[in-house]
């Protein structure tokens, strides 16, 4: 059992918030999140090491394989609904289908791919995971209690 009177002082931190949603829209447009100055992508898929604008370090984000699944969630739910609506209206072969919702599916697989990425590190970013969480000096430090 430890006595709480003798227990070592725990140091916590408290980081100011960011906006969500701010982060995420900043991310999703190919802008830094923390000034929207930057640019978020030095390549189509490939993040800057440092933002040009503010300095912010992008190189730790761990946005890994988040982005490619919600691309194939969203582009599968969209194709195969277009499929299922367009099958009673028109009388294709399968190759008819094939050729129009191949092409569908790359294009919007390759439009929402960066966009997606830059709001997942938008979304780590504001919430200060995978080392976002900045210098020791921006956060409030709190000894003892809860």
């Amino acid at each position: 059992m430890v006595d709480q009177e003798t227990a070592p002082v725990r140091a916590r931190t408290i980081r100011p918030p960011r906006d969500l949603w701010r982060s995420i829209a900043k991310g999703w447009s190919g802008r830094c999140p923390h000034c929207a100055e930057g640019k978020l992508f030095r390549a189509f898929l490939k993040p800057v090491d440092t933002c040009s604008a503010c300095g912010e370090e992008m190189h730790h984000h761990r946005a890994d394989d988040l982005p490619p699944y919600l691309v194939i969630f969203i582009v599968g739910h969209i194709v195969v609904a277009g499929y299922m609506l367009s099958e009673p209206f028109v009388d294709w072969n399968s190759w008819q289908h094939l050729a129009l919702w191949i092409p569908v599916t790359l294009v919007m697989a390759l439009t929402m791919i960066q966009p997606i990425k830059g709001a997942v590190i938008g979304l780590q970013w504001a919430n200060y995971m995978h080392g976002f969480g900045g210098d020791e000096d921006d956060a409030v430090e709190i000894y003892g209690g809860r």
